[in-house]
């Protein structure tokens, strides 16, 4: 934003700051919230400390001992942004994702040579896993948490854990890990979401679906055609006991296929075309093959009887294609109508604005310090950034205090 534009919201702006900086303890604490907040939405090439601190006109020493050494909780104030955003977006659904950051030298935490998407290769990056509210119109983060390589542990990294400040109960754990300690935060505050999304290189992992599933979540995951699944049909066969040791489990005879098999053996013929979103120019729609299937691979966890429970196959297959081009598995109820299907799915799209405004205009990316914390609490402001610019555009006329 402008100045003068940053100036003609600047009730609305007080307004939102009070709110979300209210669990902070001390009055100096909330100011500097608010500042370092005017710093981010102001325009500028860079949102590190220094420059934020020219443009605003104050000693960047004030910005960064709030954000380095100063005693706030972050989770306090994610909890009211998380609040805030489900209000405002009112999504349809929840998204998981990861996003890189690519970094020089090897001082910041989390930083090492790793694939990144971002980069589409590997580089010398952070990553950042994320979690979103999202729907069709609008879509705002509502937690993050830096991945820590494996590299960060052991004793050949403690001198760069210690000058990060890295607690010592933060350690390298998988992304697909990281996911689902954000959605029990999330789910300490009172929010859960209708449906989670997410990519690939979360819905092929068993354990990520099967964390989900205890917790009693709704999914809808993008998956390889490589992933392996039972037929509808296919039923447990009981061997029979021959009266030593334990009894035998049921088993199914059949083995399991790819789920691209499952689809080339159905037929392109046996799908529809579903329309699942008006864009600005066109329509957005495709040719899709449904089938139910029972997903196999690794660890799969039947019933006492068996069965392995059925879940949807959504395969795109679009007109001149020789075979499916994406595959999506869910545990939504059968009966769900396959617009609503795709339509979920293909909700993952919004986050890509998010990570753009995020990182282009916010200065997600911008962050100097070495601080673990800070890097956390940087994050999470530039969150509130982000939020705030999603309220505007969604109540553009909101009344403002003078």
């Amino acid at each position: 934003m402008r100045a003068g534009e940053l100036a003609a919201v600047r009730g609305r702006l007080e307004e939102f700051a009070t709110e979300v900086f209210a669990p902070l303890v001390r009055r100096d604490q909330r100011a500097k919230g608010a500042l370092y907040l005017r710093g981010l939405l102001l325009d500028g090439r860079r949102k590190s400390m220094q420059p934020m601190a020219e443009r605003l006109g104050v000693d960047h020493q004030q910005l960064q001992q709030f954000m380095t050494t100063s005693t706030w909780q972050v989770r306090d104030v994610r909890a009211r942004l998380a609040w805030r955003a489900v209000a405002v977006v009112r999504p349809q659904v929840w998204v998981v994702d990861d996003t890189g950051f690519p970094k020089d030298g090897r001082s910041s935490p989390g930083v090492a040579r790793q694939y990144s998407g971002t980069l589409g290769k590997v580089g010398n990056c952070q990553i950042g896993v994320s979690v979103h509210a999202a729907s069709e119109e609008a879509s705002c983060p509502l937690s993050w948490r830096l991945f820590l390589p494996a590299a960060w542990d052991g004793p050949d990294a403690q001198a760069r854990r210690r000058a990060c400040r890295i607690p010592d109960d933060e350690c390298h754990r998988p992304k697909w890990q990281l996911a689902p300690d954000m959605l029990d935060e999330l789910a300490g505050f009172g929010l859960r979401p209708a449906v989670l999304v997410a990519d690939t290189g979360y819905g092929a992992n068993a354990d990520f679906r099967h964390g989900l599933d205890e917790r009693g979540l709704a999914w809808v995951l993008q998956a390889k055609g490589e992933m392996t699944a039972h037929g509808q049909d296919a039923v447990p066969h009981q061997p029979e006991y021959g009266g030593l040791g334990p009894r035998p489990l049921p088993r199914y005879r059949t083995r399991p296929v790819s789920l691209r098999e499952h689809v080339l053996a159905a037929g392109r013929g046996r799908g529809r075309t579903v329309t699942w979103r008006k864009g600005s120019k066109a329509a957005m729609s495709s040719h899709f093959v449904f089938l139910r299937v029972r997903l196999a691979g690794r660890r799969p966890k039947p019933a006492a009887d068996g069965t392995i429970g059925l879940s949807w196959l959504i395969a795109r297959w679009p007109e001149g294609e020789r075979e499916p081009v994406q595959y999506w598995i869910s545990n939504l109820p059968p009966d769900i109508p396959a617009r609503d299907l795709v339509r979920l799915a293909k909700t993952r799209w919004r986050i890509e604005h998010d990570y753009r405004e995020l990182k282009t205009a916010l200065g997600l990316d911008h962050f100097e310090g070495r601080s673990f914390t800070g890097r956390h609490r940087h994050v999470t402001l530039v969150t509130a950034a982000h939020l705030f610019l999603t309220e505007q555009r969604r109540h553009p006329k909101a009344p403002a205090r003078a």
